[in-house]
């Protein structure tokens, strides 16, 4: 008895330092509602996910991204997708885990804190979540659907970044450090940025600021990121997705969203010290042969620096049968040239093999039950050498049998025997389905564009949200963001403009200052001669003089500019004792008048020999320029 009581305290303080998680990717909520068949599958299997976590007593649910099929989906994905939150977050439930970081500089919503710490509201099972690619934020205000959930304290929304696309956008990516017991663990997140912009930051030093905890060695470093994966065997082009490589060694564990393709097995990146799961879409969204494996969820359980992961099927995913047939390089697709029966010119024999093939398909996806749930069926056809047929007339035979009787077939041809054919002249003409397909992204990526005010990759990204987004606004957008950095330029050369001028008006009053104190200290000397070394105490009025010369005189009208002279100018004027003339000089040399002005003092007729040894000294004139200021001082 005293052993089993033993052994259920050392039980229960290890539950209560296990941190248990159900990650899950790629939910695409509202994907096909108008399809009368397929319309419901996202929402059934996104109510599974949320029951398995009720169903395992997980700690939060987290999720990498494409919650949702379309950045604005339709009010009633929105009201079914709040309805499942709703159902299965909401309860009395004690939440175990506490978050003890800054949540208002890692959490994008107003209130800067988690859901379950508002008083008004009851989170029993909290769920965090960063965007994708389909419901990534977008228009003037830079918004999504989870912006909308998030205000409504449904889902914790991390992971947002403005990124830009300049080259000089920084951001800093800040983890939610979360404690439960005696476990630490640092979650980082980044939303979905273009691969191009991401994977160009990643190499260069930086660019990513990575704010780590203060002792890294106590926290387990796990990071969810929703990017294309690099994919070796097609170069190592910034365009080719993001590279395993170039994200930080400090990380123990990566969640890896986008790709549909369910590899929940942890796989070490050689060099790194550090894993990666890929748990894959919950529902499929495209027949291929990677979206046909099981699909499946993660539990994952974390204490202190070691985790363990277990895959969870999902029951509810629609079944998918796939094929390849035709002149495909693998031992799993069969070629029309080997099936004895199928003739080249002989639609129905090619007819009736593609449907022996899709009736064996359907027998292994089949389902037992009351509403059997109909599969998904997809062969994929090497044509080469043979004639076609009409898929949507082969796909009326199984209407009631498929969930996708109009696109069972997908057709396709050789690049290797057929990338081009020949001519009666013996030159060689390219096959118009054998060209190399290429995306208005790469096109504008190639070409050689020399704009000066809108920037590529803002164009770039504008194209991106305008056609995958559905963003009506995204080229309005990118016209304002970079009309607004041109503007910044402007204005920071107009202060630095303007920090010049407020130097000048200092030293017009300085100069000022020093006139009037001059003309005090005249007046209360004895002797009526001021020494000379004083400015005139006049010197207001001598200025005031000074600004009509004998030409505007004769016009009638005073002249609004003066002449700068130079030095050599300057020595040749001083002995005359005459003001600078106003209508000469070159418009190279004209300045805008200002407060602060040079002045002669002029001649007077009575002024005989005693007034040139008692003469006072003329003022400076002030050059200036947005770059320099010079003070020339004439003296007589």
């Amino acid at each position: 008895m005293i052993y089993k009581c033993v052994f259920f305290f050392f039980r229960a303080e290890e539950e209560s330092s296990t941190l248990r998680i159900l990650v899950a990717t790629d939910c695409h909520l509202g994907y096909l509602e108008k399809d009368e068949v397929r319309r419901f599958d996202s929402f059934d299997t996104f109510e599974e996910i949320c029951s398995l976590a009720v169903l395992n007593k997980v700690d939060f649910i987290l999720l990498g991204g494409d919650l949702f099929h379309e950045n604005k989906p339709s009010t009633s994905t929105l009201v079914k997708s709040m309805e499942i939150i709703r159902r299965y977050c909401l309860n009395d439930r004690k939440v175990q885990f506490q978050v003890v970081s800054d949540q208002s500089s890692c959490l994008k919503n107003r209130f800067g804190r988690v859901n379950f710490e508002d008083p008004n509201l009851n989170i029993g099972l909290p769920v965090f979540t960063i965007h994708g690619t389909h419901d990534g934020p977008a228009g003037v205000d830079g918004m999504s659907t989870i912006d909308i959930l998030s205000a409504c304290n449904f889902v914790n929304y991390f992971g947002k970044v403005d990124a830009g696309s300049s080259d000089g956008c920084q951001i800093s990516v800040c983890p939610i450090l979360i404690k439960k017991g005696t476990t630490s663990v640092a979650l980082y997140g980044l939303g979905n940025i273009r691969d191009q912009n991401l994977s160009r930051m990643l190499q260069t030093p930086h660019k990513i600021e990575w704010i780590k905890a203060e002792s890294e060695d106590d926290w387990f470093n796990l990071f969810v990121l929703h990017q294309k994966r690099h994919a070796k065997w097609l170069g190592s082009s910034t365009t080719n997705g993001i590279n395993e490589q170039l994200l930080p060694h400090f990380l123990d564990l990566v969640i890896w969203g986008h790709e549909h393709e369910c590899l929940t097995d942890p796989q070490e990146v050689p060099g790194t010290g550090f894993h990666i799961i890929q748990p894959g879409s919950s529902v499929t969204t495209s027949l291929s042969n990677a979206e046909a494996k099981q699909k499946n969820v993660v539990l994952l359980e974390i204490k202190g620096r070691q985790y363990r992961q277990t895959n969870i099927p999902l029951k509810s995913v629609r079944p998918f049968g796939y094929a390849e047939v035709g002149h495909f390089q693998s031992l799993l697709h069969i070629s029309l040239h080997n099936q004895s029966g199928v003739e080249p010119n002989n639609e129905a024999s090619l007819y009736a093999h593609l449907d022996e093939i899709v009736s064996n398909l359907i027998d292994k996806t089949s389902t037992s039950g009351s509403e059997p749930n109909l599969p998904l069926v997809r062969v994929k056809v090497d044509y080469s050498g043979f004639s076609t047929i009409i898929p949507q007339r082969f796909g009326q035979k199984y209407v009631g049998k498929v969930a996708n009787p109009n696109d069972i077939l997908l057709f396709s041809r050789s690049i290797q025997k057929n990338r081009a054919r020949e001519n009666t002249d013996g030159s060689e003409q390219l096959e118009p389905n054998d060209l190399d397909q290429q995306t208005i992204e790469e096109l504008i990526a190639q070409s050689n564009l020399k704009m000066q005010i809108l920037d590529k990759n803002d164009l770039d990204s504008a194209l991106h949200d305008f056609v995958n987004k559905d963003d009506s606004t995204a080229f309005h957008s990118c016209l304002d963001k970079n009309i607004d950095a041109e503007k910044k330029k402007l204005t920071s050369a107009a202060e630095d403009f303007r920090a010049g001028e407020d130097i000048l008006l200092q030293l017009d009053q300085c100069m000022q200052e020093r006139m009037n104190e001059s003309s005090l200290t005249s007046k209360e000397r004895s002797e009526p001669t001021s020494s000379s070394q004083s400015l005139p105490t006049n010197a207001l009025s001598a200025f005031q003089e000074l600004k009509c010369s004998p030409t505007e005189e004769q016009d009638g009208h005073e002249s609004d500019e003066l002449i700068e002279t130079s030095d050599e100018e300057l020595s040749q004027l001083a002995p005359q004792k005459r003001p600078a003339p106003v209508d000469g000089g070159s418009a190279s040399t004209r300045r805008r008048k200002t407060d602060l002005t040079s002045f002669y003092r002029p001649m007077s007729k009575n002024d005989g020999d005693g007034a040139k040894k008692d003469k006072a000294p003329v003022a400076g004139r002030l050059l200036y320029s947005p770059g320099q200021i010079q003070v020339a001082v004439l003296k007589s």
